[in-house]
């Protein structure tokens, strides 16, 4: 049974969240095709706000060939281009946590985590759930992404401080004095002169692609969600979707209206709120509050008191939604890429209830 202290209601993301994250679809394509590693991230994300994928997500355009045209330009924007070689890569900067987009009948938002997150071989086989279609034997590894933002966001980035030795011996900031023995920094000719050709993408293979992978359930989440539906309504809290999402065509085969009703996603769901239907996309703090809006008038339906964002748990897998989220008065679970386990042991410590078969929390204490 739930607690006195237990949330009225529990909102998740879905891709990275209760299906797999895209991301991995995206890592997978750079490492083949020999696309420097973030690209595909922080070309999406500059883009924003009004970049073809946010645009996508909001509903503000179809899914069909002007769509994929303006992604893949996107994706070799040239001014993009310079900055990720230049004050992405030359300074080291890090790309933190990146979202994209993808799943279940309807498109969702990805992201990432931290360093070296891969799913584990005991991560992929828990509770025996189906592999991800189309998946290559060896992924490449998913490099250091984490931290706050989403694709069609803007990103965050942390410097470095790369400190150099004194000559007696003490540390220094790498800052170098105008002396002529200072080696003068790369002006613009050097810089676009050592600039490698645009790499060609197709958008369109790597988008399918990315919607391809995310349609697994992930291993622990989505275990968590089915045990909370077989609980009684008044036993649990009420159970919403927060999500990023696109509309597949008509009669497309991830178009929810083309499957049967026991594989849509929202029948998991007492509230399901999608971007692409509402014109809101996270980290946009009005698609939160319209949430709460839908929460608060079905728990009043069902002869409650009502609720606010301060009853509300949200589980997300990009910092960025969950600071908005977090600013709103929701309390938030990190979902980790390749960890999500840990999210569905901090539910349990939220609502008190049991959400792990046996054999997986033995495997996981």
């Amino acid at each position: 049974m739930a607690t006195s202290k237990s949330p009225k209601a529990i909102l998740f993301d879905i891709g990275g969240v209760c299906v797999l994250s895209p991301l991995e679809a995206i890592a997978t394509y750079e490492n083949k095709n020999s696309v420097p590693s973030d690209w595909v991230n922080y070309a999406i994300s500059r883009s924003a706000p009004d970049g073809f994928w946010q645009r996508l997500e909001r509903g503000e355009i179809k899914m069909d060939e002007e769509f994929f045209r303006g992604f893949n330009a996107d994706l070799r924007n040239e001014k993009l281009w310079k900055e990720f070689h230049g004050s992405f890569r030359n300074s080291k900067k890090k790309l933190k946590d990146v979202a994209n987009p993808t799943q279940l009948g309807d498109h969702v938002s990805l992201k990432a985590e931290a360093a070296d997150s891969k799913p584990t071989d005991q991560d992929r086989g828990a509770q025996q759930l189906p592999k991800p279609q189309d998946e290559s034997p060896a992924r490449p590894s998913l490099s250091k992404l984490a931290k706050d933002t989403t694709i069609g966001d803007p990103v965050s980035f942390e410097s470095e401080d790369v400190a150099q030795s004194s000559p007696n011996g003490s540390a220094s900031t790498t800052k170098q004095s105008k002396s002529s023995s200072s080696p003068s920094p790369p002006d613009a000719t050097s810089t676009l002169i050592s600039l490698p050709p645009l790499p060609d993408i197709d958008g369109e293979a790597l988008f399918w692609s990315m919607m391809a992978h995310s349609r697994s359930p992930d291993p622990y989440v989505f275990p968590a969600l089915m045990q909370l539906r077989k609980l009684p309504t008044k036993e649990r809290p009420i159970l919403a979707a927060l999500s990023n999402t696109v509309i597949f065509p008509s009669g497309h085969p991830y178009n929810r209206l083309n499957n049967p009703p026991e594989s849509d996603p929202r029948g998991q769901f007492d509230v399901f709120v999608a971007s692409a239907e509402v014109g809101l996309r996270k980290p946009d703090p009005e698609i939160y509050k319209l949430a709460v809006e839908k929460l608060d008038k079905l728990d009043k339906e069902k002869g409650g008191s009502g609720l606010k964002a301060e009853d509300c748990v949200f589980l997300d897998d990009i910092g960025e939604n969950l600071k908005t989220a977090q600013g709103l008065g929701m309390k938030t679970i990190k979902v980790v890429l390749g960890k999500t386990w840990r999210a569905v042991k901090e539910l349990e410590q939220a609502t008190g209830l049991s959400l792990m078969d046996e054999r997986t929390r033995r495997s996981k204490l």
